[in-house]
Formats: structure tokens, sequence, C-alpha cells
């Protein structure tokens, strides 16, 4: 992430959790499936990603490009006049 300019020192895992889920209007998940807490009337969408864990950096990089593609069409798609 320090590659193209985020510095995520410090940050840690945050579990979603209903409360978290509920007070939304779009969630986004990576892998949770149906596991997930899921609320009518909100948006819910679980993008399938290869899990960055243990890789290293070269299979990395496309992971963490797809997930920038993939937010910025949602900020496109949410805020469509920005």
């Amino acid at each position: 992430m320090a590659e193209v300019g985020v510095d995520i020192t410090g940050q840690t895992l945050k579990m979603l959790t209903p409360q978290d889920s509920e007070a939304s209007s779009v969630v986004i998940t990576m892998g949770c499936g149906d596991v997930c807490p899921y609320f009518p009337g909100q948006r819910h969408e679980d993008w399938k990603l290869d899990d960055p864990a243990g890789q290293g950096i070269d299979a990395v990089r496309p992971i963490r490009d797809e997930i920038r593609d993939r937010v910025q069409a949602l900020v496109e798609d949410l805020l469509p006049n920005r």
C-alpha cells in the first residue's frame, strides 16, 4: 500500500458487526458470503477476491488494484455527479 501512497501501519482488521451493518445503506464485504448480517433495504455486495494473506507482492498488487478499481466504480455509482 505504501507503493501507492497509503499508510496502513497501525491498522487492523475490523469485523463487521450487526450494528455496523444495520447503520449502513451500502455494505461491501470481501469473501463473507451468506454468513454476514443482512438487513432489508440495504445494498449488499460480497466481492470475491483472492486472499492476499501469505502471498508475495507480485500476487498482492493485482488484488490491491482490483479493490481500488471496485471502490472507484462504487463511488461513481453512488455519487454520479461527483
